[in-house]
């Protein structure tokens, strides 16, 4: 297969504008041995892709990115690009430190991925002069539009995203953080002094559960981890929130979402492994996670699955009383 050459920064900031649909993160398939199962990743990406998913995030936080070696990154990567066929845009992860930042990108590109995720360096505490320089030095060295995850350890004023707005290459960022004070003054102080097509994404854990809020800063795209194992309901959420159908929305945050970001809070590293189960429960085996994430309580499973049975049943309520 021609993969091609890699769009650019504004046709990926278009496409990734005004989506149709939720932003697809898709877990990584392993199988029994251990192995990456790319027949596995390909028929998840598939599925995501035919349910209406908007873009395709691969090897990102939901996909283990911190698990992978590069050989496995860039089969992953490359399976999701040859899946997709350029129906959707593929954006793949990167990240640790500068240097490998720059590997990952390279193998992303040469995989004909269409964009990447910049995750916070690795461990260190830097200041915000370096971490600049960390994410120019990232979007001289590909060819690949850039979009800045902020979050833990690489935390942006809103001057540093002015500047990174400003730089080439660098179409977005996305929000892990949760401060909405600090998104409004970022949203506002780009849009006075690098006023452009710079994109903004909701990327906390379940991001449902806060979008309406981000929808009043301004950042209209989020990722959603609940499109791995009910895209329908996901859907049916981003459909509510454009449409203005707060009833829906109401309904599903109530007996769905907010249930689910409890459940997702009684373990650590649940945000990727109790959304590992959820794909497992719906029919497509895509193994265990790799240490150091460990797999949810078994009664957390359980109940996982209840919910799930609960919100098929609240979206056909909803469906039913339009």
């Amino acid at each position: 297969m021609d993969l091609g050459e890699p769009v650019t920064s504004a046709s990926l900031a278009a496409r990734l504008r005004v989506p149709t649909g939720p932003l697809f993160f898709p877990v990584t398939a392993y199988g029994p041995d251990g192995r990456i199962d790319l027949d596995a990743c390909r028929a998840h990406v598939r599925r995501g892709v035919e349910a209406g998913a908007a873009a395709v995030f691969a090897c990102c936080g939901t996909g283990e990115f911190h698990a992978l070696t590069p050989e496995e990154f860039q089969e992953c990567v490359r399976a999701a690009v040859t899946e997709t066929a350029g129906r959707v845009p593929v954006v793949a992860g990167t990240g640790y430190g500068t240097a490998l930042a720059e590997r990952y990108a390279r193998l992303a590109a040469d995989a004909g991925a269409d964009g990447l995720l910049a995750l916070p360096p690795y461990l260190v505490l830097a200041a915000q002069e370096g971490l600049l320089r960390h994410y120019r030095r990232l979007a001289a060295a590909t060819p690949l539009p850039v979009i800045v995850y902020q979050r833990d350890n690489a935390v942006l004023t809103p001057r540093t995203v002015v500047e990174l707005a400003r730089t080439e290459g660098i179409v977005g960022l996305k929000d892990g953080v949760g401060d909405l004070d600090l998104m409004q003054r970022i949203v506002s102080t780009v849009r006075g002094e690098a006023p452009g097509d710079f994109l903004y994404f909701n990327g906390l854990p379940t991001a449902e559960l806060t979008q309406p809020a981000y929808r009043g800063v301004g950042v209209t795209l989020y990722s959603s981890a609940v499109f791995c194992f009910a895209p329908e309901i996901a859907q049916a959420f981003h459909r509510a929130l454009d449409t203005g159908d707060d009833p829906t929305v109401r309904r599903l945050l109530d007996g769905f979402y907010r249930p689910f970001v409890d459940l997702r809070a009684k373990g650590r590293g649940y945000a990727v492994s109790l959304v590992k189960a959820g794909v497992r429960l719906r029919g497509l085996d895509v193994g265990e996670v790799r240490p150091p994430l460990h797999e949810p309580a078994e009664e957390h499973v359980k109940q996982l699955g209840q919910l799930i049975e609960r919100g098929y049943a609240l979206l056909e309520e909803c469906q039913e009383g339009k």
